[in-house]
């Protein structure tokens, strides 16, 4: 368990990212169901979803997983500003948009007040002054907990920090990432939550976009061919080969303890369909990295 900012709040290392193919259709619901409760029997705390995400399958399947369950000690995150309608993905960061989509998230998950509630991408002139007023009256009526930011981009990570308005901030973290450990720094200071997404690189230091062995697999495929910064990723991830051979370790084990080493990381979230993956995950928090193998990723870092 680790600190989470300035909250007072305590999460696991581990977090479940309930995105991606876990929330859309395609996959059964009750194996995306499974693997919560799974998580939840490793001890993970942390789960993170959003509206965007399968068109809000993700939120209501991880609101089924929850139901009934004593929910005092999880920290659920969910996002808004994104929405999927007739297919097509819609930006709309306007108070009264931001509010009907929390108002059916707190449905969708079965949450009288959400844990932690995030602004999902949005640009620096989208946070108005008008749609803080209206989340502040938000948070007063208890809809939820704690504000944070859901960004790759660097201008609205640098103004999301220095706003003081935002209690957390999700932002992509891992050995292809690692400039990003000064804006984790950055945010730790000024007691912000660090969420670092992506901490297995999409799985490109594994090759895992071209392991086509599930349906699933021609969908990530896909998603990491469709953007430049993605394939540029899967070369960079060729870098790393190193990790798939490291005694002990599986390569995405040994991505995912290199996120953890930073001590300003609050809770690294992953992804999967798999349960013998999320296992395998789950055996990181608490182990260490050879110190050679540390420095080789350094040194790759530094070289490239």
């Amino acid at each position: 368990m680790r600190p989470f900012g300035r909250t007072g709040a305590l999460v696991s290392e581990l977090g479940f990212g309930c995105a991606s193919f876990w929330g859309r259709s395609m996959f059964p619901e009750a194996q995306a169901i499974a693997l919560v409760h799974q998580a939840l029997e490793l001890g993970i705390s942390f789960f993170d979803t959003g509206a965007s995400y399968g068109g809000g399958v993700a939120e209501t399947r991880l609101g089924l997983a929850l139901k009934g369950r004593d929910t005092s000690r999880l920290l659920i995150a969910t996002k808004a500003g994104p929405e999927k309608i007739s297919g097509k993905v819609v930006r709309d960061y306007s108070p009264d948009a931001i509010e009907a989509s929390l108002a059916r998230s707190r449905q969708r998950l079965g949450l009288e007040t959400v844990p932690l509630f995030q602004l999902h991408g949005p640009e620096i002139a989208e946070m108005t002054d008008a749609l803080f007023e209206r989340l502040w009256q938000l948070r007063a009526r208890g809809w939820y907990r704690w504000l944070g930011l859901n960004s790759f981009d660097q201008a609205p990570l640098d103004w999301a920090i220095a706003s003081g308005r935002f209690d957390t901030v999700m932002l992509d973290y891992n050995v292809l990432r690692a400039d990003r450990a000064a804006l984790i720094g950055t945010a730790a200071g000024s007691g912000m939550a660090a969420i670092a997404g992506m901490p297995l690189a999409m799985g490109h230091i594994d090759r895992q976009a071209f392991k086509l062995r599930r349906p699933s697999d021609l969908w990530y495929l896909a998603r990491g061919l469709a953007y430049p910064r993605h394939r540029a990723d899967v070369v960079a991830g060729m870098r790393y080969g190193f990790l798939r051979e490291v005694e002990g370790w599986s390569a995405a084990q040994a991505a995912l303890t290199w996120v953890l080493a930073n001590p300003e990381v609050s809770v690294a979230v992953v992804g999967t369909t798999r349960p013998e993956h999320l296992a395998e995950l789950a055996m990181v928090p608490g182990r260490q990295l050879p110190e050679a193998v540390m420095a080789r990723i350094a040194e790759t870092q530094h070289r490239h």
